[in-house]
């Protein structure tokens, strides 16, 4: 069968052939792709940049974020059946840490980890995959043109989740719902920061979203379209939001660009919550007030979060969310995904980017 692999640490993105895997456990799942979606760190991939391949291997499957069909199942899986669409979660545990051995290995200790199409698994740019039952995620049909997100919203609900369990933590019993009629600020509404902006909005927030682009342009349209209030970074300098649009209690942060992520801090309001989302690329030195910035978040009770990946949970909210965001804002929901080619112009979304693209997908399958 074709895949997409590269050599890494040289990137050199190629179709393949490889061998077609096979059920062999009770609880193994054998899925045929459908559709994988791209993301930074698969372009990071293809330049040379983190990734590892399997034991034994020079060659590293890519892809994580995908959706699928089950075309057959071991004799014992119990939640999934031949015909069912699902995804399949993207990183494994070590088996040793405290975090994995209590199936968090989203949050595991040892480093030990590995994961699909990234450290040490073959990923899903390919025609089959076969999985343990513990590692699929089921997919409702009625989600079929989208649920493909369900992999990076699973990495948003977590963030948002944590963030609103802390502040909880904080105020319970003073504060009943930390969210509704607050403002969040979402910065960077790339796919990452739109899913975050869909989320926030249902919890009931009044969302205002942060970029560097045109007003009238594709991702500020979406934005506008569920209620959002957009900010454009090219007018507006960061360190105003705050006088302009009043302090934020919530902050998402989805750009990766370290300068930024500092500046932000600025806008945060008093007893406010900051999650980082983006992973800042490069080695470029960032000048900062440090002793005003820690200042200001202890005197103002601030809390700073970083998160990454999701576990189980999070995933399975993921996809029944999705199907809440089809029934409340199908439109501009079934505009992130923007492009879609066949896996032989993999090149045409792997190595290009459009100024309006949000989610690009790789087709295996219709």
């Amino acid at each position: 069968m074709k895949a997409i692999a590269i050599t890494p640490g040289k990137g050199d993105a190629r179709l393949i052939d490889i061998e077609e895997p096979s059920v062999k456990n009770d609880k193994d799942v054998k899925l045929q792709v459908l559709e994988v979606g791209i993301c930074g760190t698969d372009r990071e991939e293809i330049v040379g940049g983190r990734a590892d391949a399997p034991s034994g291997s020079s060659e590293l499957v890519i892809g994580h974020e995908m959706l699928g069909r089950v075309v057959e199942t071991g004799k014992g899986v119990t939640k999934i059946k031949k015909g069912d669409y699902a995804m399949l979660m993207v990183r494994r545990p070590c088996n040793h840490c405290p975090f994995c051995l209590n199936n968090r290995s989203d949050m595991c200790s040892s480093g030990d980890y590995t994961e699909r199409g990234i450290k040490g698994i073959h990923g899903y740019q390919t025609e089959f995959v076969v999985d343990h039952e513990n590692f699929v995620i089921p997919v409702a049909e009625e989600i079929r043109d989208i649920g493909v997100l369900t992999e990076p919203l699973s990495v948003v609900i977590k963030a948002v989740d944590e963030a609103l369990m802390l502040q909880s933590c904080r105020f319970s019993g003073i504060v009943p719902d930390l969210i509704k009629g607050k403002r969040a600020l979402v910065a960077g509404l790339g796919p990452i920061g739109l899913l975050a902006a869909l989320v926030l909005k249902l919890k009931g927030a009044d969302i205002y979203g942060l970029d560097i682009v045109k007003p009238a342009s594709v991702r500020p349209s979406i934005f506008s379209e569920i209620g959002g209030h957009y900010i454009n970074g090219l007018e507006l300098k960061t360190e105003n939001i705050d006088n302009t649009y009043g302090p934020m209690d919530f902050i998402f942060e989805a750009t990766g660009i370290a300068k930024l992520e500092f500046e932000l801090m600025d806008a945060l309001a008093v007893n406010g919550v900051y999650v980082l989302a983006g992973i800042p690329a490069g080695e470029r030195p960032v000048t900062i007030l440090g002793a005003d910035l820690m200042r200001k978040m202890v005197l103002k009770n601030q809390v700073m979060l970083g998160s990454v990946n999701a576990s189980y949970d999070h995933y399975i909210k993921a996809s029944e969310e999705l199907v809440r965001f089809k029934n409340t804002f199908s439109s501009p929901v079934s505009k992130l995904i923007t492009e879609r080619v066949n896996y032989r112009d993999f090149r045409n979304v792997l190595e290009l980017h459009s100024s309006d693209e949000i989610k690009a997908i790789v087709e295996w399958s219709r």
